[in-house]
């Protein structure tokens, strides 16, 4: 990018922005399953969650992002810590997807692994990211989640940027808890990690807006596409390249640009 287009590139993108990073953003967007809860840990556990089934249509997510909550008792955090086999009988019939209750219930012994003998989600990602990405956390995180007996057909639903995936959903969770800007949709929880070594979530809507921006020419939507858009986001802003994830997808999911 040139000087001249990347300086009217970053006002536009910072508009948009603006524009929707707003608490009117929430109604419409998963987030709001995790906005339910004051807890950290409960906003953790259902960001998780809920970020992990976060594609297909977005009306179908939330509405089984709630579901999850219910069947928890809507204590995410108390059930992952107290829950016993029988409890676990009461994710029965879940699906979303391919997403279902043998690979709920497999989370739910996951999360309590990592909170019990690993000091919680946040620990884990605090101690294994890396100067100026956060990729190899995440696969780290896979790592552990999948460090005890688990079935074969769940390591699907959590991704690896080693092994060359985008990263999308985890990298979405990754905004909600780490960015904090007081305009009320990203919650800011996670204090050890900054904003700068974050991954912009890469879906379809982003990749393509991203595509007319010149921000991204790869036509997959991997990780090395994801390296490449990260790369130049960071031009437009070292400390909060993230932010622009409102602006892509909002101009691909509200203005069809």
């Amino acid at each position: 990018m040139s000087l001249l287009l990347n300086i009217e590139l970053k006002e536009y993108l910072d508009e948009k922005v603006t524009q929707y990073n707003s608490p009117n953003f929430i109604e419409s967007d998963p987030i709001q399953i995790p906005h339910q809860y004051d807890l950290k840990e409960d906003i953790e556990i259902s960001g998780f969650l809920t970020a992990t089934i976060a594609w297909g249509n977005r009306t179908m997510i939330i509405k089984n992002g709630h579901k999850m909550m219910q069947m928890m008792g809507n204590s995410p955090y108390d059930f992952v810590m107290s829950y016993n086999e029988n409890q676990l009988k009461l994710l029965d019939g879940f699906v979303h997807r391919t997403f279902n209750s043998v690979d709920f219930g497999f989370f739910i012994k996951a999360l309590n692994h990592i909170y019990t003998n690993h000091g919680g989600m946040e620990k884990v990602f605090s101690l294994h990211q890396s100067t100026g990405s956060i990729l190899p956390a995440i696969t780290e995180f896979k790592r552990l989640f999948f460090s005890v007996e688990h079935p074969i057909r769940t390591t699907k639903h959590v991704s690896d940027p080693a092994k060359g995936s985008s990263s999308k959903r985890i990298n979405m969770m990754l905004r909600w808890f780490c960015r904090q800007d007081n305009h009320g949709v990203d919650f800011g929880i996670w204090k050890n990690i900054p904003p700068a070594i974050l991954s912009c979530p890469l879906d379809v809507h982003s990749g393509n807006v991203a595509r007319q921006f010149d921000l991204l020419t790869r036509k997959q939507n991997d990780v090395k596409a994801l390296n490449e858009l990260d790369s130049n986001l960071r031009l437009l802003d070292a400390n909060d390249p993230v932010k622009y994830d409102f602006a892509l997808f909002g101009l691909g999911v509200f203005e069809q640009f």
